[in-house]
């Protein structure tokens, strides 16, 4: 590094520190965020030295935070992308190449998933013109069961996709052996649970398929971003293709011949020895990340452990305060999981005397912000009335959680007297109207 350049990054971390606002909680006036990110001087310092290098797409950066994701997640590779909804995209399109032969899913067959999620971890299913078959959830730990799955298997199954719902790992191992059994793709949309474990193992090393987000709501974040990783590299060189345009050259960005056989090749109805640089093999997209991004990613991913750390403290902090709080149904770890939180569920009782519409808005009124579980019963949602699919026994518990179920934050950012404030706040509430 040079002298001047040294000089600027020192002068970053100063600024850093100048414009670092106040930080003293004052209740009911300081917003309490569900989520948000946690950035220090390194951050800033990686983005700004990312940007003297005029680091503006990806190279390096991106190639050694893959790397060092990978080896986090216990996966042989790792593709980073530009969002996680992207990666969900990338996981369930490979799935579909031809590549796999006839193992490959084809449009009409069935992949089983959770009605009460996230848009995007269904959406590729559809877009590939695969047809969801939606199971309920548990109230408590908010994930479906192995129980669950296992039911809606049926003659046209081919493929799991499944999210771990705001941090709580729902039955991994139980999943992937039923995958193994009936010889089924299992794609871990582990987007909301970097860092949370399941038998011991880290969520994100039991599908065929993982991906994750880096939105500055997660557990890391790089702005926007998202990864897609695998041990699988026949899967992992169709990713790479459908992020890379399809191209069937693997050829990194400014690098040419790196196969030796640039213009050998003869694929497809092309003449023998068309630049392999331009050979598609996948209808693909351009879903990369940029090196700022990923320049971000690796001091964010210098501090996993302590970010999961503070999101277990301040979501056991809250769940001490709420227990025994009447009308209100607090969450649960799954039996033999760790969680990494990323929110805390509250759901409102049946026979509350209250609705969680007032439970919102005396949260928000007191600057603590509040989120739906996402799209609820996405069955009931706008877009999806008229798509195909089917579902396996009731959706009873997804329509709860419709009607009555809201979270709260547990980020690292926040203190313990914000969790403090919240579980009072909360209190105050249920307990004034009981």
């Amino acid at each position: 590094m040079s002298d001047r350049k040294a000089l600027l990054l020192d002068e970053v971390r100063k600024y850093h520190q100048d414009v670092q606002p106040d930080r003293a909680f004052e209740p009911g006036v300081t917003e309490i965020w569900p989520s948000g990110a946690m950035l220090d001087a390194d951050d800033r310092v990686a983005l700004v030295e990312a940007a003297l290098d005029m680091r503006i797409a990806a190279g390096g950066y991106a190639r050694t935070f893959e790397s060092r994701f990978a080896r986090t997640l216990g996966r042989r590779k790792a593709h980073l992308v530009n969002s996680g909804s992207s990666a969900n995209l990338l996981a369930v399109t490979a799935l579909t190449s031809e590549v796999l032969g006839e193992r490959r899913l084809r449009p009409g067959d069935e992949v089983i998933t959770v009605a009460a999620g996230f848009p995007t971890t269904v959406n590729p299913i559809i877009q590939n013109g695969l047809l969801p078959v939606f199971v309920d959830v548990e109230l408590g730990t908010y994930n479906t069961t192995a129980e669950r799955v296992a039911a809606a298997i049926g003659p046209k199954t081919r493929a799991i996709v499944l999210a771990h719902t705001l941090g709580n790992p729902y039955e991994a191992t139980e999943i992937a052996e039923l995958a193994r059994e009936h010889g089924l793709f299992f794609v871990e949309d582990n987007c909301d649970a970097v860092g949370s474990t399941y038998d011991g193992r880290l969520t994100g090393t039991f599908g065929d398929l993982t991906t994750v987000s880096f939105y500055p709501a997660h557990h890391l974040t790089m702005g926007e971003g998202g990864c897609v990783l695998t041990s699988n590299l026949a899967l992992a060189r169709v990713v790479e293709s459908l992020r890379d345009w399809g191209r069937d050259c693997w050829c990194a960005p400014g690098d040419s011949n790196t196969c030796l056989k640039r213009f050998k090749h003869q694929l497809g109805n092309l003449p023998a020895g068309y630049d392999h640089k331009y050979i598609y093999s996948h209808v693909g997209y351009n879903l990369k990340a940029t090196d700022l991004q990923a320049a971000l990613g690796l001091t964010q991913l210098a501090k996993l452990d302590d970010f999961t750390a503070l999101r277990r403290r301040n979501w056991r902090r809250l769940r001490e305060q709420l227990d025994g709080v009447p009308h209100l149904l607090l969450p649960e770890a799954t039996p033999r999981s760790e969680p990494s939180w990323f929110g805390f569920v509250i759901t409102v009782a049946p026979d509350a005397p209250f609705t969680r519409s007032q439970l919102v808005a005396f949260l928000e009124d007191r600057k603590i912000g509040t989120r739906q579980l996402f799209a609820g019963n996405l069955t009931r949602q706008p877009g999806y009335l008229n798509q195909p699919y089917r579902v396996v026994g009731d959706l009873t518990n997804s329509d709860i959680i419709t009607e009555q179920t809201l979270w709260v934050g547990v980020y690292p950012a926040l203190t313990e007297e914000m969790i403090d404030y919240v579980a009072a706040t909360v209190t105050e509430f249920a307990t004034g109207r009981a």
